[in-house]
This record gives C-alpha cells, structure tokens and sequence, in this order.
C-alpha cells in the first residue's frame, strides 16, 4: 500500500508541473508497465485482471491525490510570483530527465539511428504548437462567468491531448496545458475549488471528461506502440521532451499578467541543477524500491 502510495505521490509532483510527466517517474521507478497494463486492464473484459488493476490503481490514486492537491496549493502562488526561477527547475527536470530515457531504454533505441525522424518530428510537433498557440501568450481566462461553449470545447480537447501525455513517459501534461495557454486558468481553478468556491466546478467537470475520454482513446495505442514499435515510439518520445524544452522558455508569456520569455538573464542556475538534483533523488528511489522488491522475492 505505502509503496503504491509513494509511486502515485511522486507521479502527481510530476504531473503537476510543466516539465517531467508523470509517465516519466513511472517508467524511472520502474513501475511504468505496470501501471500502464492496469490502465489497459480497467476496460478490458478480463473480470479478474479488472479487479486487479482496479486495487493497484486506488493504491497509486491516493498517493496521487495527496501529492498534487499538496502540489497545487503551493503552485499556484509561486507559478505567478517566481515563474523564472519555476521555469529554471522545469528545464532542468526536462534536460536531465533525457539522458535517464536514453540509458532505460537503450536496448531498444541503439543501432537504430534511422529512426531519428520520430525525434525530428516530435520537436517540431511541439516547438509548431507552442508558436502558433492562439493564446499568443495573452492566457486563457476560465472561470464560470466567462465559460463559452467555444472555451468549454478547448478544454475538453486540450484535457485529452494533456493526459495522453501524461501517461506516456516523455513531455508533460502539464507542458502541453502550458502551450495551449492552459496551465496558469487550469492550476488556479482547481486551487479555488480547494478553496470552496465552486464557481470553477464546471470548468473541473469539463476538464475530467476530456481526461477520461482521453484516456479510454489512447491507452490501446500507447499499449500497441509499445508493445510493437518500441523503437519509434521511444524515439519519438525524446523528439517531445527536446521540443518542450522551448514551450518551457516560452512559458511566462502565458501568465494572466504575461511576461517575456525566459532567457539568459532571468535563467537561474540554481534552480535549473534542483531539477537535475530532483531526478538524481527519484533514481536513488527507484533502486531503494528495486531493492525492496527483491528483498521481498
């Protein structure tokens, strides 16, 4: 229970901010397959493998649901008031997050230089979306008052495209919420609702159907593209974290009040080795929990 509850509460710090996804903890901790064959389980038609899945699910759910209520709390207030120093902990979560995808899954990407296209192409995917994103670095106001269909339409769809990131172990959800101009409108409205003011409770429903559609669409195909073109999807996965690396720079522009892009002279060193000392901590977990696990057996 506590094992599931701690990978469920390092997934969520992930999936919380723009950067790692929290798809990436669960393939660094070593219990990605897993987690991915219990999503898989939960709409299959196998009764006994449902319930499984169900059981490790609500382990990893719990963990989840402390980690980024804890997350949002405090995001919300620093997301505004220190968005460079923020920004700097993503990069550095993102940079040095690749090289740890490289070394997991090097027996499925070495010798295969040919499949560099699907790197190619998932920078461009992500570096075309962030600069022609619509929002133009103005943000997207959601709030109840102002809650178009329009509005209620994007959000459903960016909450579907959000989670399949999240489940896949490379670009965040949360880095794609901050290219659609998403991420600030949609942390604040959860915070709010936290806070009882249940104005954004349409906005959240709206969100969490476009994040169970989503996941009933896509879970299949990340099973099939893993299971039977490991190669391309891994290689296609490093393409969209090289490419997030630009939506993380560009992601002051999507405050309410927007702000330049992060460059030189607001890049903060420091921050940006926390996020490489953070990954550094999550591999040490992972062996601790490895170690467990064989202790058990």
């Amino acid at each position: 229970m506590l094992l599931n509850a701690v990978r469920g509460f390092c997934m969520a710090l992930a999936d919380s901010v723009p950067g790692v996804s929290g798809g990436t903890i669960a393939f660094l901790l070593g219990f990605y397959d897993e987690f991915i064959n219990s999503l898989n389980d939960m709409i299959g038609k196998d009764n006994t493998k449902r319930k499984a899945a169900l059981i490790f699910l609500i382990k990893l759910g719990i963990g989840w649901v402390i980690g980024f209520g804890a997350s949002v709390m405090v995001l919300s207030s620093l997301f505004q008031a220190h968005i460079y120093e923020i920004s700097s902990v993503f990069l550095g979560l993102t940079l040095f997050a690749i090289p740890l995808v490289v070394k997991e899954e090097w027996d499925s990407i070495h010798g295969k230089a040919g499949c560099l296209i699907f790197t190619l192409a998932g920078t461009v995917l992500v570096f075309c979306i962030s600069y022609f994103n619509t929002s133009n670095g103005d943000g997207i106001s959601v709030n109840f008052e102002h809650l178009t269909v329009g509005l209620g339409l994007y959000l459903f769809f960016a909450a579907m495209v959000a989670i399949t990131a999240m489940v896949l172990p490379g670009i965040s959800g949360s880095t794609l919420l901050l290219i659609f101009g998403l991420y600030v409108p949609v942390i604040n409205a959860i915070h709010e609702f936290m806070h009882l003011n249940f104005s954004y409770f349409p906005v959240l429903v709206i969100f969490g159907l476009g994040v169970l559609t989503g996941i009933i669409a896509i879970i299949r195909i990340i099973k099939n593209c893993l299971a039977n073109y490991r190669s391309q999807t891994i290689y296609m996965i490093l393409g969209l974290m090289i490419g997030s690396l630009y939506a993380i720079i560009q992601g002051p522009t999507t405050l309410d009040v927007p702000q330049p892009p992060m460059n030189i002279s607001t890049f903060h060193i420091g921050f940006f080795i926390l996020g490489a000392v953070i990954l550094g901590a999550l591999e040490f977990l992972k062996t601790h929990l490895e170690k467990q696990d064989g202790g058990r057996k």
